[in-house]
């Protein structure tokens, strides 16, 4: 049976990586995001290093668009093996004591809502495949004082929330379906990636290709739901 994954959020960086490595291992790969352009010289790249790539557009905060994707990804490749929710929001809510109730809200368009919507469409693939659930995090969603004061300073706070939020549906969602054989695994990124705009300055920043490496291990042994890399 053929093997795909979806990888939410595509760009620069780990989406690439994630694609890359999970393509070397015979995946077909469902590269997805909001910039046509971007998704096609994502997939065009892949196809040049033998892999079966394509591209669709949608917006990962809309929850109705994610689970129309997930039903497009099944009609062109068969059965969804896993997803990669590589996503995250515009920022918003920097400052949690004068942001808007909308921006509050908002703060979970990506994070959660259209995460859970990927999830829920995708179930009953995941579970015949005994599939899995792979979730890029950022540090900031860390309980650690350091980072508390960091967001709080750097007007982050509404991305900590969310990366707090999602943390924790990681350690959810794998209770719930550990049972089913779905397995969900988490890597938190504690630093910036190499090739894009956050590793500006950055003598050492973390190659894409060694999160690859991470998320692959994770989906391979099982035996680990987080992994942290910085």
């Amino acid at each position: 049976m053929s093997k795909t994954i979806v990888v939410v959020g595509f760009g620069p960086g780990i989406s690439t990586g994630v694609a890359e490595k999970f393509g070397a291992e015979g995946f077909n790969v469902a590269l997805v995001g909001r910039t046509k352009e971007r998704l096609d010289a994502g997939a065009a790249a892949l196809k040049a290093k033998g892999i079966n790539a394509v591209a669709f557009v949608a917006d990962a905060s809309n929850p109705a668009a994610i689970g129309k994707l997930i039903d497009e990804v099944r009609a062109t490749f068969g059965t969804i093996t896993a997803i990669h929710w590589n996503a995250y929001g515009d920022s918003q809510a920097g400052d949690l004591t004068a942001a808007s109730e909308t921006e509050i809200r908002g703060v979970f368009d990506v994070a959660i809502s259209g995460l859970l919507s990927a999830v829920q469409t995708a179930l009953p693939d995941l579970k015949a495949s005994k599939g899995a659930v792979l979730i890029t995090n950022g540090a900031f969603g860390e309980l650690n004082d350091q980072i508390n004061h960091y967001a709080a300073a750097s007007n982050n706070m509404g991305l900590a929330m969310a990366n707090a939020a999602k943390h924790k549906l990681v350690g959810l969602l794998a209770a719930k379906l550990k049972a089913d054989d779905v397995f969900v695994g988490e890597v938190m990124i504690a630093g910036s990636i190499k090739g894009t705009s956050w590793a500006a300055g950055n003598p050492n920043p973390i190659e894409p290709s060694l999160v690859g490496e991470t998320f692959y291990k994770l989906f391979d042994q099982r035996a680990d739901n987080y992994a942290r890399l910085s």
